[in-house]
């Protein structure tokens, strides 16, 4: 083999190396690069559904508003949810449909949802409150009106569980409850 062939194959394999190492770095460059893009919210494969509220005295200055859900899982995975710093839960206002953390929301316990099964969620909404003396003639006023404070703007709550990527709307229900004072009054 002469000299020339000698350097024209150690060139070509230096070009071909070159070329590869190339193409691996633009790859794995790429895939960052797609990695660093939002994923979408993974929706509508569990449902929700209102069930109820309740006001909770938890001392003479603070109360507790849990809205329960009744919860439908149609996939054939397990959820796991507890409260932390992967689920978040925002308002979404009825005014302009943007979100809110206005108010400190929390799942009130830890949920767990079998593959194709039901389950029971419950937020919580902690917030100041100077609770009336049952003998105080608006006590019932002053309860509805502290509920009303708090739901009058919200459209729905919505659960992102940043661990699974996934999204859960828990609609409103509590236009019942504003019907229903109405009508009671």
């Amino acid at each position: 083999m002469s000299r020339k062939d000698a350097l024209w194959i150690a060139g070509s394999a230096g070009v071909t190396l070159l070329a590869l190492t190339f193409l691996l770095n633009t790859r794995v460059l790429f895939k960052g690069l797609l990695k660093g893009q939002p994923r979408t919210w993974n929706r509508g494969t569990v449902s929700a559904g209102y069930v109820g509220s309740q006001l909770r005295e938890i001392d003479k200055t603070h109360s507790s508003l849990i809205i329960s859900y009744d919860l439908e899982n149609d996939t054939d995975s397990d959820y796991r949810l507890a409260d932390g710093p992967g689920v978040v839960i925002l308002s979404k206002l009825k005014s302009d449909g943007s979100y809110s953390q206005e108010q400190p929301i929390r799942l009130a316990y830890p949920v767990f949802l079998p593959a194709r099964q039901h389950a029971r969620l419950a937020v919580e909404i902690t917030q100041p409150f100077d609770w009336p003396g049952e003998e105080d003639s608006g006590y019932l006023d002053r309860m509805r009106n502290f509920v009303k404070q708090r739901l009058e703007n919200v459209g729905e709550f919505v659960l992102f569980d940043q661990t699974n990527h996934w999204q859960l709307e828990l609609p409103s229900g509590w236009e019942q409850l504003q019907d229903m004072s109405q009508a009671s009054d």
